[in-house]
């Protein structure tokens, strides 16, 4: 089941992914690369498993390079999860769905 991720820009982040009293995954990408690209499916599929538990979100590091830049973004894609306005993980590259997933249930429970 696929679902609508939050797209998220330097404009709604604080309100939509840190002030949004869930945990967040946030995907920084971009159009040009390619592990992002595979990625995407990835993404949409977390949206929908976690729809209404934990907010999935992308954040496209070339139309919004403050929020890449607050975060220290050097390499995409590059994923973040956050609890309490805070980041708790990082993944960086493309990775397996059960592997993500594991990582937001770790800290959702």
């Amino acid at each position: 089941m696929s679902g609508k991720y939050l797209v998220a820009t330097d404009q709604n982040f604080k309100a939509e992914v840190l002030e949004s009293g869930k945990v967040a995954l946030v995907d920084f990408w971009a159009a040009w690369c390619g592990p992002c690209m595979m990625l995407g499916p990835v993404i949409e599929e977390l949206a929908g498993d976690y729809e209404g538990k934990a907010v999935i979100a992308k954040v496209n590091v070339d139309d919004n390079p403050n929020t890449a830049a607050q975060y220290g973004i050097r390499s995409i894609p590059t994923m973040l999860v956050f609890k309490n306005g805070q980041v708790v993980d990082q993944m960086v590259g493309a990775m397996p769905k059960n592997m993500i997933a594991k990582k937001i249930d770790e800290h959702i429970g």
